[in-house]
């Protein structure tokens, strides 16, 4: 029997106790990962700008998604890039890199996803990709149903957005009063991040079980083993973000912006960036208050890893 299980966001201050807030669910105490996603922050409607400066990554993939408005990414291999609604911005970290996101526009709403890099590639060389992503409609019971799908493949459109497991993001927007039918990946865990009105998820093969009813920000977790998903919207148009993959079956230990295996390699890390070592190279263009973010201090204690769910 699927299980089901509801997420509550957490506010969490974005590059300072000033900026801007954004709702966290993933990394949760509940749940560290979704296939390879072990990060998801969900920001706005927001008029306060973002304006995060220059700070580290290494060991993961970030992936930049918008509903309204535009970010300015800039990183230390060069890059610059706007992201606007219905484009994807992915920096691969590999062995470290660091960016700037700073907002170009009066209001912002998105999501930011996190995919920790399996080992056999976490130590591989940084890259940044842009892309405009496919978009399908997908079929309906009734109503009106869209889908954008901006890694990996759902329903017939695929992403040309590389990864490095297998994983999917789709964002699906469906009518008042709409019911639909979504063919998924058995092999893949799933969970479902509501941006905009109410939406109901259910079994799509086994309606008799118990739904998931979600509410504004908060993640609803699949488990394993459906090749169907029933999505219900309410009285009111539905927006959320579906993403899943093949569970990693890695131990991981995930600390500030950085994503490891051992407590060790996140302290080098952390001294590296500090120290401005190079490893993380220099975002040049940035202008802000500060010209990168220090390094937290580290807890009183040794960072144990999070380990794959059975």
């Amino acid at each position: 029997m699927m299980t089901l299980q509801r997420l509550e966001p957490r506010e969490v201050p974005l590059g300072g106790l000033r900026a801007m807030l954004v709702r966290r669910t993933i990394p949760h105490r509940d749940r560290t990962l979704v296939g390879a996603w072990c990060f998801a922050d969900h920001f706005g409607p927001s008029t306060t700008p973002m304006d995060v400066a220059p700070h580290p990554h290494c060991g993961l993939q970030t992936v930049t998604w918008l509903f309204d408005g535009e970010v300015e990414h800039r990183d230390s291999a060069g890059n610059t890039q706007l992201v606007r609604p219905g484009e994807v911005n992915l920096m691969t970290a590999g062995n470290g890199i660091s960016h700037s996101e700073v907002s170009r526009s009066a209001n912002l709403r998105g999501v930011q996803l996190w995919v920790a890099q399996p080992d056999a590639d976490r130590n591989g060389t940084n890259g940044f990709d842009h892309f405009a992503t496919a978009v399908t409609q997908l079929p309906v019971m009734s109503g009106e149903a869209t889908a954008r799908v901006f890694v990996g493949e759902l329903a017939g459109a695929a992403s040309p957005v590389r990864t490095y497991s297998p994983l999917v993001a789709a964002q699906i927007e469906l009518a008042p009063g709409t019911a639909l039918d979504i063919a998924v990946d058995p092999t893949f865990e799933h969970a479902v991040l509501l941006d905009d009105g109410d939406l109901t998820i259910a079994p799509g093969d086994a309606m008799e079980e118990e739904a998931l009813v979600l509410q504004h920000a908060e993640l609803g977790l699949i488990d394993l083993g459906r090749e169907h998903l029933r999505f219900t919207s309410g009285d009111a148009p539905a927006r959320a973000i579906l993403i899943g993959g093949v569970p990693l079956a890695e131990d991981i230990v995930m600390w500030w912006n950085f994503v490891a295996r051992t407590h060790e390699e996140i302290v080098a890390a952390r001294d590296e960036w500090q120290a401005d070592s190079g490893r993380f190279g220099h975002v040049e263009g940035y202008v802000g208050a500060i010209d990168r973010i220090p390094a937290p201090e580290m807890p009183p204690l040794r960072l144990k890893p999070r380990k794959p769910r059975p």
